[in-house]
């Protein structure tokens, strides 16, 4: 680390050890904010999506002959067969094209397709829809009256599948909450900067041809003071875990790579580091700037260049 005399400053604490048993003791239990839960935005704009079609399936809810009348509805609205994978709880692909493992007990493993992009059907296909419908339980759905309507199902579905999103929604969080202070810090001296950008766009937007670590790397915030580029990095950890170690060895090593031609800032947060101290301890030696959340609302941004 360097630049003992802001944390003195700001901290009142007089060496490295005592920087770090700051930063470690000040770590925030939790960054939920009400968006963590559910993007209901989301939820409503990709129901609403399919809704006409839904509607249109209702027709199939509580019908006794439910195979002859599916068939019927899908040979005269052969579009709505591709709204059938929605209502199923899926990956995140959002795929059509499903490749079903349907036998494997004779020690050989069939495999059947089912495509429901499909724009023109024959009998075959409507067929093959109904053994869908049917196998992955889809049918009892409909005929067991358990729901009186598919759009309100739908719903339900994506406010389920939007909080498999929760995860990512904690970095997207960390970033939303360190963009506040960045852009603040910003507007208050005139700077300019970025989120999420590779080195071409750098060079694009600022002229500074900027190294990284890997092809994919994204900076997750970089500053352009006038005179020199910041560059961000931040995440939160509220558990612990092998990708804490990894993540403090990747900084590390990401510090190197810019070689002191660029000030690098890794913002971390999260009581997941409590498991993880030594090697957060070793990048935090190593690294000039290591900064928590409780460093940045106590204004250590105005004191790095």
């Amino acid at each position: 680390m360097k630049n003992l005399n802001i944390y003195h400053d700001l901290f009142q604490v007089n060496n490295e050890n005592d920087v770090f048993e700051y930063l470690m003791g000040t770590l925030k239990p939790s960054i939920l904010v009400w968006s963590y839960f559910v993007n209901w935005d989301k939820v409503f704009t990709n129901t609403k999506k399919v809704e006409i079609a839904l509607n249109t399936l209702n027709y199939l809810i509580g019908k006794n002959n439910f195979d002859k009348e599916f068939k019927e509805l899908i040979r005269s609205q052969p579009q709505l067969a591709n709204v059938i994978p929605a209502l199923i709880v899926r990956g995140g692909s959002n795929s059509s094209i499903f490749q079903i493992l349907v036998d494997y007990k004779n020690k050989k493993f069939t495999y059947k397709d089912y495509d429901f992009s499909k724009q023109t059907l024959c009998d075959e296909d409507i067929d093959n829809y109904l053994e869908f419908v049917n196998n992955s339980g889809l049918k009892n759905l409909f005929v067991s009256k358990k729901i009186k309507n598919l759009v309100d199902y739908m719903i339900g579905v994506e406010a389920g599948l939007d909080s498999n999103g929760r995860k990512n929604r904690s970095g997207s969080s960390m970033e939303e909450i360190v963009e506040y202070f960045i852009n603040d810090y910003c507007i208050r001296n005139s700077f300019q900067y970025l989120k999420q950008v590779n080195a071409e766009k750098i060079y694009r937007e600022f002229n500074k041809t900027v190294p990284v670590d890997k092809s994919s790397r994204r900076y997750d915030f970089v500053v352009n003071t006038g005179n020199e580029l910041l560059i961000f990095e931040t995440n939160f950890y509220g558990g612990g875990g092998s990708k804490l170690k990894s993540t403090a060895g990747e900084y590390k090593n990401l510090h190197n790579v810019l070689d002191g031609k660029f000030k690098f800032i890794w913002i971390t947060d999260g009581l997941g580091w409590k498991t993880s101290k030594l090697p957060l301890h070793e990048t935090f030696i190593h690294n000039d700037y290591i900064f928590n959340l409780n460093m940045l609302e106590h204004g250590v941004l105005d004191f790095i260049i």
